[in-house]
């Protein structure tokens, strides 16, 4: 959706078609591996997530360098995860939620966008700070893994408010807890982990835009100063928060730092949960 919104404001900015090709699954790799090889020309550019800074520490045989191989347009915005749970779920609360775990743990499935994702490695992490026996089940991006969710295939996801908060507004998932540190502007009803009595567990995603490394840097300046205008617009900015978004707006400068942060702390998260692909 953030990718879509920016795209269809840089087709009126550019005077040309903007557009947006899904690559799913493998945890962003895909799509990563098809932009680190194309052209540094500038026609093609990679919104990701914080998906891209993890996959390094999960898949060693990598043919390309997270870092290395991409030049940081800007950061755009971050998201906080939202612990969902299939309405069927009878745990109401996250302390509820635990409790139900204890018992039933070892029958519950957690979905992901895909492994190596955020939501898959935090769901890792959340596994290990409750001491449950949940298995990841990864799916191929947030629609499929939303749709068994909602059908009772799986019963519980650490999802991105993004992708979820219409289906919490409709009931069609039962939110229970926000990874973040304060409660988000679109689901003020719903209380952070440290409300509920888990402390010290907080996980975000993030959308960032960035082109193959050997892009020339006036033309990332370019490309950034136009992202930049579109999302410092009111109705972008307003459009952002309703997903669920902190907007950032960054410089390529301070997204290049900020990658670097993420790499190393998504390193530290991968090493404790035992995470590991092939």
């Amino acid at each position: 959706m953030v990718a879509r919104a920016i795209a269809k404001k840089l087709t009126t900015a550019w005077k040309q078609p903007v557009v947006v090709d899904n690559r799913a699954g493998a945890g962003t790799t895909i799509a990563a591996r098809a932009v680190a090889q194309a052209p540094a020309d500038g026609y093609t550019l990679f919104m990701t997530t914080s998906a891209h800074t993890i996959s390094g520490h999960l898949y060693p045989g990598l043919s390309y360098d997270p870092v290395k191989d991409f030049a940081p347009i800007t950061l755009v915005t971050k998201v906080p995860l939202v612990l969902v749970v299939n309405p069927d779920v009878p745990a109401k609360t996250l302390p509820d939620f635990i409790t139900w775990l204890d018992k039933e743990g070892g029958k519950v499935n957690f979905a992901s966008p895909g492994i190596g994702t955020a939501q898959h490695l935090s769901g890792e992490l959340f596994k290990i700070a409750t001491k449950s026996g949940i298995t990841h089940v990864p799916y191929k991006g947030d629609a499929p893994a939303l749709t068994d969710l909602m059908g009772g295939q799986v019963q519980m996801m650490l999802a991105t408010a993004t992708a979820v908060i219409p289906l919490i507004e409709s009931g069609k998932l039962r939110a229970l807890a926000v990874a973040n540190s304060r409660r988000l502007t679109a689901l003020p009803q719903v209380p952070t982990f440290a409300e509920a009595g888990m402390k010290d567990f907080e996980a975000a995603t993030w959308f960032g835009l960035l082109a193959p490394a050997a892009i020339k840097p006036d033309l990332v300046q370019q490309i950034y100063k136009d992202v930049s205008k579109i999302v410092a617009e009111p109705e972008m900015q307003k459009r952002l928060e309703q997903l669920g978004g902190d907007v950032i707006n960054s410089t390529p400068q301070a997204f290049a730092a900020f990658m670097v942060e993420e790499n190393k702390n998504w390193g530290a998260a991968a090493k404790a949960s035992g995470a590991t692909l092939k």
